[in-house]
């Protein structure tokens, strides 16, 4: 499975995820492409998007940790690792 989420994509390449991904919102694609095909899609949008499209892409791996997360560009919310695991961190907002 791939989930792709992006700020902005050029339409070019939105068109063609598309054809492939099935989009809930605008810029969430998602598609359970086999992982050979995932590799090719991610390889196309690292060379097909500019930074400034900050996409983030969680792949799943048929190893631990199940996962791998690759963003292009500056995203949102930082992502770190520890022990081999990547993470998504999250800000708590005190009241």
């Amino acid at each position: 499975m791939l989930v792709v989420v992006a700020n902005d994509l050029p339409p070019a390449v939105r068109g063609r995820m598309k054809l492939w991904f099935v989009e809930p919102r605008a810029n969430i694609f998602i598609s359970g492409v086999k992982d050979s095909v995932a590799k090719k899609v991610i390889d196309y949008l690292i060379k097909h998007c500019p930074s400034e499209s900050g996409v983030v892409m969680f792949r799943s791996l048929p190893e631990p940790p199940g996962y791998e997360i690759r963003t292009i560009g500056p995203t949102r919310k930082a992502l770190i690792e520890i022990s081999g695991l990547q993470l998504v961190v999250e800000t708590l907002k005190s009241n």
